[in-house]
């Protein structure tokens, strides 16, 4: 499905990711994880289209991507969650969740709208019992809640998530973590870049260590989380 071949992306002149590969094959949950500054959100800005790769190749289900604009990413079936959540603090949550949609807010597309709210809701009630409110009066986990709502608005055939655990309590890290999962087994698509790693490792099927702009390890997670390098560098045993 997503094929990143000898990937190299800078910042003002100053090369942020080396030559990084990797794939998602349709139906996996892939993680990345390493450090911070590692590279794992430049290579997610790369995929959605915010920043323009100097060198390398994104293929999505066989097209090259990498000169696409993001809304034409969108269209193509990518969704990413930002890091930071990115929320648009000044309207309520239903007028969020219609941003996600809006490629497909038009009159004979309305019912499949409305199906996609009955699926967000259920997926999280709370965003249902918080609809009228603003996003910006939001707790960090209901933002994190409502920002991967509004990408689902989307119907993505891949979503990306950026350090989705981030600044939340451990109780909301896990009740994230197990939505995510859910959503993995009704066949989404899923890239995860997550420091968190011993949650990342547990919900992904096979995982790529990022170092300094670089791809240090490729395994599944399993053999990931039982090696001592990954344990003693990510996991701190």
């Amino acid at each position: 499905m997503l094929e990143v071949r000898s990937l190299h992306a800078a910042y003002d002149g100053k090369e942020a990711l080396h030559g990084v590969s990797f794939e998602v094959v349709q139906g996996a949950c892939v993680c990345l994880i390493g450090a911070n500054g590692a590279g794992k959100t430049t290579t997610m800005r790369c995929l959605s289209g915010l920043l323009r790769p100097t060198q390398g190749t994104i293929r999505f289900e066989g097209e090259d991507i990498a000169a696409l604009p993001p809304a034409a990413r969108v269209a193509a079936g990518i969704a990413l969650v930002p890091e930071g959540r990115r929320v648009f603090a000044p309207m309520t949550v239903r007028e969020n969740l219609q941003m996600g949609a809006y490629r497909r807010l038009w009159p004979r597309r309305q019912s499949t709208v409305a199906a996609d709210f009955d699926f967000v809701f259920d997926l999280f009630p709370r965003l249902h019992e918080r609809s009228p409110q603003l996003a910006g009066a939001l707790s960090g986990g209901e933002q994190q809640m409502l920002a991967i709502a509004r990408a689902l608005m989307s119907r993505p055939k891949l979503l990306l998530l950026d350090e989705p655990s981030m600044g939340l309590a451990p109780l909301v890290v896990k009740d994230i973590f197990v939505t995510l999962r859910r959503l993995n087994e009704m066949g989404v698509s899923i890239l995860l870049a997550e420091q968190n790693t011993r949650m990342a490792l547990r919900t992904a099927s096979r995982g790529y260590v990022l170092s300094g702009g670089l791809i240090v390890k490729a395994a599944d997670a399993k053999t990931l989380a039982g090696e001592s390098a990954v344990q003693n560098a990510y996991l701190g045993l």
